[in-house]
């Protein structure tokens, strides 16, 4: 019996720092900003880290090295980079034998430059990753208590199977719906929300979801507590986070910590998150482990290496946490 599943992307990436690299305000672009290199030159590069990475995997570490039975189920090409993401899951603990492993393509690979503040820009291969079999999943065979959904490159037909797979056997859902979620709107997946017991997303998110104003947070809320069944986990990035239980509001902030690079932080939260609900049912205590856990993932590259070990809260004072009845 698993404590918990996660199913989500799988990944390999590496993370590329030079000293040119430069960023720029670029009005034109999406962000308003570019990240720029000399053109026809050489660049020499002063870190490069290679690790696993992608919101399945990710998670699945934090549930394991929070002492959770963990498997994790994704997909990888039959290559040298999907076997090195099953070694390093294996290494945590984490069972890794309902993987899918396909050959016709490879596996999702991403290149992530990192300038001198720590913003990056992502090239993102996603090869194998969007090719999610619903039909290869055995649920059948697997026994948890709780299942975990992550990105699942849009596979509406995955998302709703694993949903009434744990409602007929009585498992406790969580999520935190990639983008290609979100695109089949509210229409098809407020029938599914229902069913989850924590769903956790960005503003932007929540904003898109539900089509409410970005900054009217309080009608997102009153929204969301209408449509999902349980507790909504909204994230703020520098803000800190705001949560919902229906009846409570909760608040707080984030620590004054340093930040090397920022990949992971929300799989960090998420996953901080559910660990500590699962410990302790307590949802302060849910957002202090989880701002401690994407605290510390941001002061190394790549999402899995500050993801903090069971009993270790981090070096920075808890965040306060405030909380309000509607």
């Amino acid at each position: 019996m698993y404590d918990i599943v996660s199913i989500g992307s799988t990944t390999r990436d590496v993370f590329i720092n030079a000293d040119n690299f430069r960023s720029a305000n670029m009005p034109d672009f999406s962000t308003g900003k570019a990240l720029c290199f000399p053109l026809g030159s050489k660049i020499e590069i002063y870190k490069i880290v290679f690790t696993s990475g992608g919101g399945g995997t990710n998670t699945a570490v934090t549930f394991a090295k929070q002492g959770l039975a963990t498997a994790c189920i994704g997909v990888i090409g039959n290559d040298l980079n999907g076997q090195e993401i099953l070694n390093e899951l294996e290494k945590e603990g984490i069972e890794t034998k309902y993987f899918q492993k396909h050959d016709d393509d490879f596996t999702a690979y991403s290149v992530i430059l990192v300038d001198s503040l720590g913003e990056r820009t992502i090239l993102s291969y996603k090869g194998e990753g969007q090719h999610f079999d619903v039909n290869k999943i055995a649920f059948g065979q697997l026994q948890t208590k709780w299942l975990f959904l992550d990105s699942l490159g849009g596979h509406y037909n995955l998302l709703e199977q694993a949903v009434n797979w744990a409602v007929a056997n009585n498992i406790k859902l969580a999520i935190n719906p990639g983008g290609k979620e979100l695109d089949h709107g509210l229409e098809k997946l407020k029938p599914l929300l229902r069913n989850f017991l924590i769903v956790i997303m960005n503003q932007e998110e929540a904003a898109r979801l539900t089509g409410i104003d970005y900054n009217e947070e309080e009608e997102i809320f009153k929204f969301m507590d209408e449509i999902i069944g349980g507790i909504f986990v909204m994230t703020k990035g520098p803000e800190g986070v705001v949560v919902s239980d229906g009846k409570n509001v909760y608040q707080a902030g984030v620590p004054d910590s340093p930040i090397v690079e920022r990949t992971g932080a929300g799989d960090a939260f998420s996953s901080g998150f559910i660990s500590e609900y699962i410990r302790s049912g307590d949802i302060s205590k849910a957002i202090q482990f989880a701002t401690a856990n994407a605290s510390s993932v941001v002061t190394q590259y790549g999402a899995k290496a500050g993801i903090l070990k069971k009993d270790d809260w981090g070096p920075w004072p808890l965040v306060t946490v405030s909380s309000s009845s509607f």
